[in-house]
């Protein structure tokens, strides 16, 4: 028998993954809310589910099925709102009597990781996050391989270039006090991977740091890292925008280039499907890319050099 779920974020652009995932594994949301009314994505899913625009609302409403022991009692909350607000969704889980599955960042600074895992001891419920990257197949593959070889560290270049246009810093996205910032909100994914497949930061550079663009070097207990993430569109290489495209990722170890483009369809009903049996992705887990992020974000720059990453521009 299925569990049932709330959501949290329903107009929200990572929304439709997680709305998937609930359905894929045989479970139902039955309640959803959002500021936003542009939820008719929900009926692609669940038609039937609850909608609120006020949280105050969808609060009673939760909270009147989990008194009257109605069979709509809500076992999950899956928070999808902007950052600045996962800490407060998933504590409302817990004290719903639910467990959680938060996006990335599960939350902005260090600390909050700790009141949450007190939390978790004192209510009995678990906060599970989304690190969809870690149970990508090619990227399981390589770090099986790294276990295995016998090598000194490795030189690392990291390229994120997602284009965005003008609306992205006038949206939440764009405010550091509620995003973090850019290699918080789009780049803690692949610092989780940095930190997981080469183990923890030992040092920590940031050369560039303005609202489009941030880049630096981390020194990894494995690996030397060079690394830019951006929404600029003239990061793109001139060859990925002339066949249409606004997205570049690269990973390149040792000169060699890691293809992970492809292999993301269903990797949030993956997590999903790890969390249901008990398993998932832990505040421990995550806990050191938010502290990294978190440095990074606070960093003072050290200025722009042409050796800090072969995409920066002066």
């Amino acid at each position: 028998m299925g569990q049932n779920f709330a959501l949290l974020g329903a107009a929200g652009y990572v929304a439709p993954r997680h709305l998937q995932a609930i359905r894929d594994t045989g479970n139902l949301l039955v309640a959803a809310c959002d500021p936003h009314d542009s939820v008719g994505i929900l009926d692609q899913y669940f038609p039937e589910a609850a909608f609120f625009r006020e949280f105050e609302r969808f609060d009673r409403h939760v909270e009147s099925l989990r008194r009257s022991g109605s069979s709509d009692r809500v076992h999950w909350v899956s928070v999808c709102s902007p950052n600045y607000l996962h800490d407060a969704h998933v504590r409302f889980a817990f004290r719903l009597g639910a467990d959680a599955i938060c996006e990335k960042p599960l939350v902005l600074n260090p600390w909050n990781c700790d009141a949450l895992q007190e939390l978790e001891a004192s209510c009995g419920h678990r906060v599970l996050t989304v690190l969809q990257l870690r149970l990508h197949p090619e990227l399981v593959a390589l770090k099986k391989r790294f276990e295995s070889e016998r090598h000194g560290r490795r030189e690392v270049t990291l390229t994120y270039v997602t284009a965005r246009g003008r609306w992205y810093l006038y949206s939440w996205k764009g405010d550091v006090e509620r995003s973090g910032g850019l290699a918080t909100n789009i780049g803690v994914h692949l610092f989780d991977l940095l930190l997981w497949l080469f183990g923890p930061a030992e040092r920590v550079e940031v050369h560039l740091a303005d609202p489009r663009r941030v880049a630096g070097r981390l020194m990894l207990e494995r690996a030397d890292v060079r690394w830019l993430v951006s929404i600029d569109t003239a990061d793109v290489p001139a060859e990925v925008r002339a066949a249409g495209r606004r997205t570049f990722r690269s990973l390149e170890v040792d000169g060699d280039r890691v293809e992970f483009s492809e292999g993301f369809t269903g990797l949030h009903t993956k997590i999903y499907e790890e969390a249901l049996r008990g398993r998932g992705f832990s505040i421990d887990d995550v806990r050191p890319s938010v502290r990294l992020v978190h440095e990074i974000r606070h960093a003072a720059p050290t200025g722009l050099t042409a050796a800090s990453h072969p995409l920066a521009r002066r």
